[in-house]
């Protein structure tokens, strides 16, 4: 081969070298309760707070709120526990929730869990990830928000393998918790409802529904009453410190609510937030404040 060639090909091999993502490498954990997974760089980023709600603000899920808490906090102690999977009504809090019982399982038990939040995008990356954390010490909830899958999507498959089944199997100081608005996380085919074409359709119902199988605890949180909505409104009033009379306040927040065209905690903390913005100095509600007093 011609020396030319030879120098040409080194010079195109180093630049491939510099381009090319670091190594991944296993990152500390000790130095925060939070961290982001990038998969795009096999790195964790550390997050200085937990962004969310305080446990005792989630109001009508209290069974819920029992479940996961107790499942954290036996992992944290060195207990075994479940893969969680939380589904349902939009607004409800199911995020809010895993954010809130990691962070009051923390306080019982320092540096007991680290939650460790990766996106739905970087779940082809979780096989790299979960290699990183297989020999740390520390106890890790892998947190993916709003979990779903469409029909083509293969990503769910890989999942369910490390999930579990497959040979290295999950390492026993991880666990995966997730949300969705959608019960299986994959659509349903209105004719998964009736014959269908296949040979044998409830295959491809069992396929689809297996994903969730491996979720040990798997909860639902429905929409809300108007008697929780209101509880849930009186709950954040009294965290701000509205001190508001009782009927015009369920009165706004019931306009909110129609307005709004559903009742959830994510609303009513919306409410709380307009209905604060507009009290004035001496914490008097103004006339309107209503999403139509923006107009």
């Amino acid at each position: 081969m011609h020396p030319d060639l030879l120098t040409r090909l080194d010079r195109i091999a180093d630049a491939l070298d510099r381009l090319s993502p670091p190594p991944a490498t296993p990152a500390s954990l000790d130095t925060a309760d939070a961290f982001v997974w990038q998969g795009s760089t096999g790195t964790l980023r550390a997050v200085p707070g937990i962004s969310g709600v305080d446990l005792d603000l989630l109001r009508g899920i209290e069974r819920q709120k029992r479940l996961v808490l107790d499942n954290t906090r036996h992992f944290a102690s060195g207990r075994a526990g479940n893969n969680v999977m939380l589904w349902g009504a939009r607004g409800m809090g199911k995020s809010s929730l895993v954010k809130a019982c990691c962070t009051a399982v923390n306080r019982e038990i320092p540096h007991g869990v680290a939650l460790i939040e990766i996106a739905r995008d970087d779940l082809s990356s979780l096989p790299r990830l979960l290699d990183l954390l297989r020999d740390q010490p520390r106890r890790c909830i892998l947190f993916c928000d709003d979990l779903s899958f469409e029909t083509q999507d293969a990503d769910y498959k890989s999942l369910k393998s490390v999930l579990d089944g497959g040979l290295l199997g999950r390492p026993a100081n991880v666990l995966f918790y997730a949300t969705s608005n959608r019960r299986h996380l994959m659509p349903r085919d209105m004719m998964e409802n009736e014959s269908g074409s296949a040979i044998n359709p409830q295959e491809a119902v069992e396929e689809k529904v297996s994903l969730s199988d491996r979720f040990g605890l798997w909860i639902g949180l429905h929409g809300c009453s108007q008697d929780i909505y209101l509880s849930i409104v009186d709950t954040y009033a009294a965290a701000r410190g509205l001190d508001q009379a009782r009927d015009i306040l369920h009165r706004k927040a019931l306009e909110w609510a129609m307005e709004r065209g559903s009742r959830s905690g994510r609303v009513a903390a919306q409410f709380i937030d307009h209905f604060e913005a507009c009290c004035d100095m001496r914490g008097a509600p103004l006339e309107k404040t209503g999403p139509e007093s923006r107009s």
